[in-house]
């Protein structure tokens, strides 16, 4: 079965200074597509988002990446440089629609006011 979504390389080790591309690819047709990272004992960061063919934005991780998105199935994610910083574990997703603004919820015990 195909999943739908899939990520290359799927490892690789390279020389600080030199820069990498990692590619998205899905065959959902989706519009929306997005590169994570996490990094060791950290949860998910945004990187970067694309709302479709060319049309891509980042957010404050962003520094040191760039993309480029010229067809619907594939996203790439470079890292200009490759610097130590950037060593993580990188995701890539997508979906039909998205939230860029969630909801942060707190709960506390006790009586609430």
């Amino acid at each position: 079965m195909d999943a739908g979504i899939t990520q290359s390389p799927r490892h690789k080790i390279t020389e600080t200074g030199t820069p990498v591309t990692l590619r998205c690819h899905q065959t959902e047709n989706h519009r929306y597509m997005y590169w994570y990272r996490q990094d060791l004992g950290n949860g998910l960061r945004l990187i970067h988002y694309s709302y479709g063919v060319e049309d891509t934005d980042k957010v404050e991780v962003s520094d040191g990446y760039s993309v480029s998105r010229s067809k619907t199935e594939d996203f790439l994610l470079t890292l200009e440089s490759a610097p130590r910083s950037q060593t993580s574990v990188y995701f890539c997703a997508s979906s039909e629609s998205t939230v860029l603004h969630g909801c942060l919820l707190s709960a506390r015990k006790g009586q609430l006011d």
